[in-house]
């Protein structure tokens, strides 16, 4: 049997102690599921593609964020007890679902929103996957905004304002972006107050990131823009 901690209930709620049968590949997802078909019909999670794309399943395991579609247990608590939580850094509604509104709206702060300056009639731009700019826009497209790295930061947990690893990891896949018209705009709202300059380095969104993506090297970027900024250069 498994020695499971699940959080019920929402800010002023608490951990609730389970026996889950132990399973061969069994996840962390699996653990929760079990639960909520088995004990408790009313607890509250999210999931939706059970395979690593969505990212919907994310949640705090033993202190960790994580997808727990791809977390075994065999991995992340071989001793076999989990903690299961929310994510950090955000409100909780009930149980483990975290409200993502404070994480999106930064996104939008931070000037994430594609702005064309084409039309549907306009020629294909033609850009060039070995340009400089384009490799760095290649390196952080992939988020898919799972807040893993938002839950993870510890800057986002002291300093309500700061936009975040994701939302500034947007930021600099913009401003690198030749088709985006509004590359001033998203730089100013990147390097405003709360923002890259806000960043300590930890780099614990790099650690976390279930894809692989490196915001802090895009923080450190929007940094450099910003001073090239100050003597004439940059967008």
């Amino acid at each position: 049997m498994l020695d499971v901690q699940i959080w019920r209930g929402r800010e002023d709620g608490g951990l609730v102690s389970y026996n889950v049968p132990k399973r061969d590949n069994q996840t962390v997802l699996d653990v929760v599921t079990w639960v909520q078909r088995n004990v408790e019909p009313a607890l509250a999670y999210r999931f939706a593609c059970r395979v690593g794309v969505c990212g919907s399943c994310a949640m705090t395991v033993n202190g960790r964020p994580r997808w727990t579609c791809r977390s075994h247990v065999k991995d992340v608590a071989p001793s076999g007890r989990l903690v299961i939580e929310p994510l950090r850094n955000l409100p909780r509604i009930k149980d483990l679902v975290a409200d993502l509104t404070p994480f999106f709206e930064k996104w939008q702060k931070a000037g994430g929103r594609f702005a064309g300056t084409a039309d549907r009639h306009a020629p294909m731009t033609s850009i060039s996957p070995d340009e400089p700019r384009r490799r760095a826009v290649d390196a952080g497209i992939e988020c898919i905004n799972c807040a893993v790295c938002y839950s993870a930061c510890d800057v986002v947990g002291w300093k309500a304002d700061y936009l975040g690893p994701a939302a500034l990891n947007r930021a600099w896949t913009l401003v690198n972006d030749d088709r985006h018209g509004e590359r001033r705009v998203t730089l100013d709202k990147a390097t405003a107050d709360g923002g890259c300059h806000s960043c300590h380095t930890h780099a614990s969104c790099l650690e976390h990131c279930p894809v692989g993506i490196n915001p802090t090297r895009g923080i450190a970027g929007l940094k450099r823009l910003s001073l090239l900024r100050l003597v004439g250069g940059g967008p």
